[in-house]
């Protein structure tokens, strides 16, 4: 049997490295990747796919969003992409699902999709439809206490206040003591130092990069090495960032490099 797989993350890098590792698998059939939460439900209900690799936390939705709003039934399997914290993965032992936690190793994965094969070659094999329905209710009711980061910037010029939404922030820039932040839009300045400003957005899509450099991890488009060992981020904007290295082992391992 041909697993037909779609891989869904918002990290570019992190869809790349999925399907090189599932090119390696056989019985395994790439259908496509998404990178949203919006594509990611239409093309699983498009395509029918028997097996997801699904990131938690996207940019417009989560991925228990995504399981809560398909149409298609039965559910696929899942496989969960994660870099959530221990607390929460829980509830993953305790529905018996499979997840990879980022950043996690070759061995890792493939003991991962072997396991999923083995189940569905059973002959008793079912579809994870009930385990699917008690696990998103079990994330959806519980207590887990999580911070909130902040949706909105807020940047005051004159006697305006701006507000900018934190998801469309490219890169963060520190200029004496205030903080260059652009987007799609402008640059905006606001007198904050950067490293009140971390604490304030979601980890999960920014990182420190360099003491005067915050980026999006969804706006990296490739990494560019050099004969030194140093590393350059190049962003979909084309604008060039220099890893520091006290700040290397962290980014690539925020990567899964």
């Amino acid at each position: 049997m041909v697993i037909k797989t779609l891989i869904i993350d918002d990290e570019a890098l992190a869809r790349l490295r999925l399907k090189n590792l599932l090119k390696e698998v056989n019985k395994i059939e790439i259908l496509g990747e998404c990178s949203n939460g919006k594509d990611a439900i239409n093309k699983i209900d498009e395509l029918q796919p028997n097996l997801i690799f699904l990131d938690i936390q996207m940019t417009d939705m989560t991925g228990f969003d995504i399981l809560e709003k398909i149409s298609m039934d039965p559910k696929p399997i899942v496989i969960f992409v994660t870099a959530y914290n221990e607390h929460a993965l829980k509830a993953f032992d305790y529905f018996a699902f499979d997840y990879l936690l980022k950043p996690y190793k070759d061995d890792r994965f493939f003991k991962s999709v072997n396991n999923i094969l083995k189940y569905i070659d059973n002959k008793d094999y079912k579809p994870f439809e009930d385990k699917l329905e008690n696990l998103v209710k079990y994330i959806k009711t519980s207590e887990t206490s999580t911070k909130n980061y902040s949706e909105k910037l807020p940047i005051k010029l004159g006697n305006k206040v701006f507000f900018i939404k934190s998801n469309e922030i490219k890169y963060i820039i520190a200029s004496g003591y205030y903080a260059e932040i652009f987007n799609n839009e402008k640059k905006y300045l606001l007198r904050e130092s950067l490293s009140n400003l971390i604490e304030t957005l979601n980890p999960q899509q920014f990182i420190r990069i360099h003491r005067s450099t915050i980026i999006n991890l969804n706006e990296v488009a490739e990494l560019i090495h050099s004969n030194y060992g140093e590393i350059d981020v190049k962003m979909t904007d084309s604008k060039l960032f220099r890893i520091s290295k006290s700040y290397k082992k962290d980014f690539l391992t925020k990567m899964g490099l």
